[in-house]
């Protein structure tokens, strides 16, 4: 089972692919939406999450599109931008999920995103473009 949910992969490679094609123009969601095999409207809200988080920056008009708002991004700014105002669901307060629980889960959680922080937007695009997985436009 997969720890990073399906929204923070596709938030990672949605910057990556911008970080890529857009050097010299930008992003537009449906370019994007094509090489990822989805439909445009599943990706729009997540893409202003990350234009809110300052990751991207959204132009608009017909040759508007996203782009890379600065140089060093890191998975872990990524993944918690598409996770947007999630709060903690857990409504029990029960002694054990309170005082023992909760903490223990938010020291793990606290090493995988200090691990996720660690890589950044570069080291996946220069990775992309050694496994020769970028295309030409």
């Amino acid at each position: 089972m997969p720890i990073l949910s399906r929204r923070g992969r596709l938030a990672i490679a949605a910057v990556v692919d911008i970080a890529v094609y857009g050097e010299n123009s930008p992003v537009a969601a449906k370019a994007l939406a094509e090489r990822h095999d989805l439909p445009p409207r599943h990706l729009e809200p997540m893409l202003q999450e990350l234009v809110r988080a300052g990751i991207l920056k959204g132009l608009r008009g017909p040759r508007g599109g996203y782009n890379i708002s600065r140089e060093h991004i890191t998975c872990g700014e990524i993944v918690r931008a598409a996770a947007g105002n999630a709060e903690d669901d857990a409504r029990s307060t029960s002694a054990l999920i309170k005082s023992v629980i909760l903490p223990t889960v938010k020291r793990a959680e606290a090493l995988y995103f200090a691990e996720l922080d660690k890589i950044t937007v570069t080291d996946l695009c220069n990775e992309a473009k050694n496994r020769q997985l970028v295309l030409a436009d």
